[in-house]
């Protein structure tokens, strides 16, 4: 059947895989190939068949929807329909999801609608034949997004060292594999930990409610960035999506800005920015930890970090989901240590011992509880 439609779905829920194999399978124009729960399956899967069209998901584990969607119109451009129960369609998420290069967006099916409602699957199978037969042309990558250093965002400068008394600071990033191997990392932290600031590569209006999924399961305090929040014991600090954030210091304590710049190392925000703030406004004081990542932001500036006299950690190749960053960082010799994810909770929490002990701070008080 030469004009037969190759579907890939791509949905780590195995009732929606089960169910949207099952309505496809009943049009004779669509022939569905082996599903995949994330990304990396589905690359994968893509290596041995080529789909005519991909039904994707936006909230996935390990690399979410809209990023697996830019990457593969940059690399291998192949029509694809958003198919999301969270996401309203009007949401400015679906509109990035457009402008990314998604065909068309439709609402992810309950159950009784595809079992009572003839026309709801027809609607769908119309769809997802509909986007198999645009040209592929007409989704040519965007234009490559030229890769910036921090310069563009934050000068490279000399700064005097904190003050004794300035209390420790830790700095985070992470991209691909960073939202599980942050919420396993946070719950093995106490409340008592100093604050930390953390950069995760995801999209913008994303990053609220994974930072509200990391408050609850953590005994730390954790917010998405605003405007001048201040980084205490026991807050944790989430960078929005689509802006950098960098750390400053006013005597003894330290704050966020939000700042707006052109991507560094291809992503905004950017590890590499909070880590060189850190750098210029902690210096001894911090601690900065690279998790797993695609690419090598974060690298440059965890130099950085080690040339201030901060102590970094990078997760190991055995448990990062992508060990590129991490591994570029080692490269690049800014690392002082290479974990496992399950020791670097301990490892952080023996070192800021050890940092409280030589920079003994009178205003190390843990931040107000913002939970209810």
């Amino acid at each position: 059947m030469t004009n037969t439609t190759n579907v890939l779905i791509i949905d780590d829920s195995a009732a929606v895989r089960e169910v949207l194999s099952a309505v496809f399978q009943q049009d004779p124009r669509l022939q569905v190939l082996p599903p995949a729960r994330d990304v990396f399956l589905a690359a994968e899967r893509m290596k041995r068949q080529v789909p005519d069209v991909i039904v994707l998901d936006v909230e996935l584990p390990r690399m979410d929807g809209i990023s697996f969607l830019r990457r593969l119109m940059a690399q291998h451009p192949i029509p694809v329909v958003i198919c999301s129960g969270v996401v309203p369609l009007d949401s400015p998420v679906m509109r990035q999801a457009r402008e990314a290069g998604a065909v068309d967006c439709i609402a992810k099916p309950r159950l009784s609608d595809i079992e009572g409602c003839r026309e709801v699957r027809e609607a769908i199978c119309n769809t997802i034949y509909a986007a198999s037969r645009v040209p592929v042309a007409s989704f040519a990558a965007h234009p490559v997004v030229p890769k910036l250093s921090a310069d563009v965002v934050l000068r490279k400068v000399q700064r005097s060292p904190p003050p004794a008394a300035t209390p420790p600071v830790l700095v985070i990033g992470a991209s691909t594999g960073g939202t599980e191997a942050l919420s396993f990392l946070l719950r093995q932290l106490p409340a008592s930990m100093p604050g930390i600031v953390i950069v995760q590569h995801m999209p913008e209006f994303f990053t609220a409610s994974f930072a509200d999924r990391l408050n609850r399961l953590s005994a730390l305090s954790v917010k998405e960035a605003a405007p001048g929040d201040e980084v205490g014991a026991g807050q944790v600090i989430l960078a929005r999506g689509n802006r950098h954030v960098i750390l400053r210091r006013r005597h003894h304590r330290y704050s966020v800005e939000l700042l707006d710049g052109p991507p560094v190392s291809r992503h905004r925000p950017s590890v590499d920015v909070l880590f060189r703030s850190a750098a210029q406004q902690a210096g001894a004081h911090a601690i900065g930890v690279l998790l797993t990542g695609m690419g090598d932001d974060g690298a440059a500036g965890m130099l950085e970090l080690k040339q201030s006299g901060a102590i970094t950690i990078a997760q190991d190749r055995e448990s990062s989901t992508v060990f590129g960053m991490p591994n570029e960082a080692i490269k690049q010799g800014g690392v002082d240590r290479i974990l496992p994810l399950d020791q670097i909770a301990s490892a952080l929490i023996q070192l800021i011992k050890e940092q409280r002990t030589r920079f003994p701070a009178t205003d190390d008080i843990p931040a107000k509880d913002n939970r209810s």
